[in-house]
């Protein structure tokens, strides 16, 4: 491949550190806490009631910018997802955001820098590509469930192994769903409570129905363990 074409094909990945780069020089890690959604309560309730439509989508395009540029955060925007929306939307959303995003990071690592990063990858990422390369889907769905590695190292690493786009996507979506509904719960609960200082009972949140949906998610969030407890047993 000629010098202009390599070029080409790393500049993705070159606007992706610029804009790594510009996320944390300009502070904007600093509203991606719990602090920083509590200061702006009444700013981001009144922009989603005002926008319906827009807020939603907003909101997708942010959650997936976070994970596509691998920076710290995606638990709090799922937080916030719950918070803003309610369990169940802001679970939806938090859901496409979070797949989006991973699929960008997965397209990018394909078509545009993948024989750059294979030329270049360490012990770690071989160790990956070795559990992928036995059992693609499984052992994606397993690694979204236990993150046992980072999460942008595994959206990377599916797409230098030839791990097809559709197994990736839905390997993703199955295996964040407990994850998602434990962290929107948490951001539900908050938002009920928030909204019980200015008027709404306490007891709203702790309803039966709450509890029970709560005991529920615990029970989901669980479920990491309990694979990883089955595959060491069933791989001694």
């Amino acid at each position: 491949m000629s010098r202009s074409g390599a070029l080409k094909r790393l500049f993705p990945l070159v606007v992706i550190v610029g804009l790594v780069v510009a996320f944390f020089a300009f502070g904007l890690n600093r509203y991606l806490t719990l602090q920083a959604l509590h200061d702006n309560d009444d700013a981001l309730r009144a922009f989603v009631t005002r926008h319906p439509l827009l807020s939603p989508a907003t909101y997708v395009a942010a959650y997936a910018l976070v994970v596509a540029l691998s920076v710290p955060g995606g638990a709090v925007m799922t937080v916030t997802g719950g918070w803003l929306f309610g369990l169940w939307i802001g679970a939806a959303l938090a859901l496409v955001g979070a797949t989006l995003g991973a699929t960008i990071l997965f397209l990018i690592a394909r078509f545009m820098v993948g024989d750059a990063l294979r030329a270049r990858a360490g012990p770690f990422l071989n160790r990956m590509a070795d559990g992928f390369e036995r059992n693609a889907f499984a052992y994606l769905l397993f690694l979204r469930l236990v993150p046992a590695f980072p999460f942008w190292a595994v959206n990377l690493v599916p797409a230098l192994v030839g791990m097809r786009l559709r197994s990736f996507a839905a390997a993703t979506v199955i295996g964040i769903i407990p994850g998602t509904l434990a962290y929107a719960s948490v951001g539900d609960g908050f938002g009920l409570y928030f909204e019980a200082g200015s008027g709404t009972p306490l007891s709203a949140v702790f309803s039966p129905e709450m509890i029970t949906i709560r005991v529920g998610l615990a029970i989901l969030a669980l479920l990491p363990i309990a694979v990883r407890w089955a595959r060491k047993r069933w791989n001694p």
